[in-house]
């Protein structure tokens, strides 16, 4: 606009701003390098890094018109990038960053063509365009990605609801390269769980099952090749999670004991075929979780859910009020025997909102101290009507505060072995991947195509 800038960027996110600043229109951004990271910095060392190196670059970006860069230009999509063999093709690909480095099945016109064949829709029908690279999201884009991944062409249809969750604002691609190197998780509910033979009972979210595995890279791939993620550039991960297998819940348990499914939780109705995406920064099994009733087993899963859930407590009041979702995975053994007390899925989050939680000094703590997020005060916030009342009821330092603000914010899956008695945890990583259902679209004559 004219206007002279200089972005403040920590030296390990240099290469990062300079890749992102192209997606967004601003290739020539200048950028201002300050040395390591400030939050290992005293104040004393932060202040000679600044005078010392920050502030010089600071004088050169406001003073110096930065030289006009242009965009890489890109193939269309019928373009053909490479000729040759299959370990040729893998190299190609690999060494031009379009794959994640197991081999792809090379994604020729004619099998791309045989995925379209499972969408009424055009080819080249844009859902949205995705961050970091600004890259348009075309059922084409997303054929030639499921190619890759290995995925059979009658996936079409539940790839493209993904992608569509993908693309919805209130999803968040865009912070899907940040530190705590979250994954996504894409839960399936519908008939077409059987009808394309997605696992969902023992060994659920292992990888060996062609649809729970294929689809679960596909998303990985297609967040590479058309979002923009790369690692050492736009994927800015300390530690990261592997692509997830999905999770399709067992739904015929749900319905013997009357418990809505993650579908019908989003919003949809029974019946219908849904994908719900969520990115998780972690997440880990629990095993025997034993007792008769509702009372002997859900202490074991209250806490499990809080240890996995600390400085996700963000997300819960100063960096997302109110937007983490914490999920809990469960096996069918267990909801059956929380079913046959007469307890309700409400019921179970309703135990979890109740004994999910820290001492009012500890949560402060995490904030404040450990996660450096300010002077913090749950008072203060509870008064200026930021965060819910529960939050600070007394002046009683050890008393206990949830780590989400209403019993609806905990998400429950039912999968997994019918007859062990195990759970899996997942922490949320707030609007950084809130979770967002969508419909999947069947093509006409969907049952005749059945394979």
């Amino acid at each position: 606009m004219g206007y002279p800038t200089s972005s403040l960027t920590c030296e390990g996110f240099l290469r990062q701003a300079a890749a992102t600043s192209i997606g967004l229109g601003m290739p020539n951004i200048p950028l201002a390098l300050v040395p390591g990271h400030i939050g290992t910095k005293s104040n004393e060392e932060l202040k000679r890094d600044v005078i010392e190196v920050t502030a010089k670059h600071v004088i050169e970006n406001l003073t110096m018109q930065p030289a006009p860069k242009g965009k890489s230009s890109e193939p269309a999509a019928r373009d053909v990038i490479f000729k040759g063999g299959f370990n040729a093709v893998n190299k190609y690909f690999y060494d031009n960053e379009l794959s994640d480095g197991l081999p792809i099945v090379p994604p020729t016109l004619e099998a791309i063509e045989a995925f379209l064949k499972f969408t009424d829709r055009d080819p080249n029908e844009v859902l949205g365009v995705i961050l970091p690279d600004s890259r348009a999201a075309t059922l084409w884009s997303i054929a030639v990605n499921g190619v890759m991944a290995g995925c059979k062409p009658e996936y079409m249809p539940v790839l493209i609801a993904a992608v569509e969750g993908m693309c919805d604002p209130k999803y968040g691609v865009e912070h899907s390269g940040n530190t705590p190197g979250g994954d996504t998780l894409i839960i399936l509910n519908g008939p077409i769980i059987k009808q394309l033979g997605f696992n969902y009972t023992q060994g659920a979210l292992r990888d060996g099952f062609m649809p729970n595995t294929s689809i679960g890279r596909f998303w990985r791939l297609y967040q590479r090749n058309v979002a923009g993620f790369l690692p050492h550039k736009t994927d800015k991960a300390t530690f990261g999670n592997t692509w997830r297998v999905v999770c399709a819940e067992n739904e015929d348990v749900l319905e013997s004991i009357g418990w809505e499914n993650t579908a019908q939780e989003m919003g949809f109705a029974r019946g219908d075929n849904t994908v719900t995406i969520a990115r998780y920064t972690g997440g880990g099994s629990f095993s025997s979780v034993s007792g008769s009733t509702p009372e002997e087993l859900l202490p074991y899963v209250a806490d499990s859910v809080l240890k996995y859930h600390m400085w996700q407590i963000t997300f819960t009041t100063s960096h997302g009020n109110g937007m983490l979702r914490p999920l809990v995975v469960l096996s069918p053994i267990l909801v059956e025997t929380i079913a046959k007390a007469g307890w309700s899925k409400a019921d179970v989050k309703q135990y979890l909102y109740d004994h999910a939680r820290l001492p009012a000094w500890e949560f402060e703590r995490q904030l404040r101290v450990w996660n450096i997020r300010g002077v913090w005060d749950l008072k203060d916030d509870v008064r200026n009507g930021r965060i819910p009342k529960v939050f600070y009821e007394s002046d009683d330092e050890n008393r206990l505060v949830p780590i989400v603000w209403k019993p609806e914010d905990f998400m429950i899956a039912v999968s997994g072995d019918p007859l062990r008695n195990n759970m899996y945890v997942f922490a949320h990583n707030g609007f950084l991947g809130y979770p967002t259902g969508k419909k999947i679209q069947l093509p006409k004559g969907w049952d005749a195509n059945q394979v």
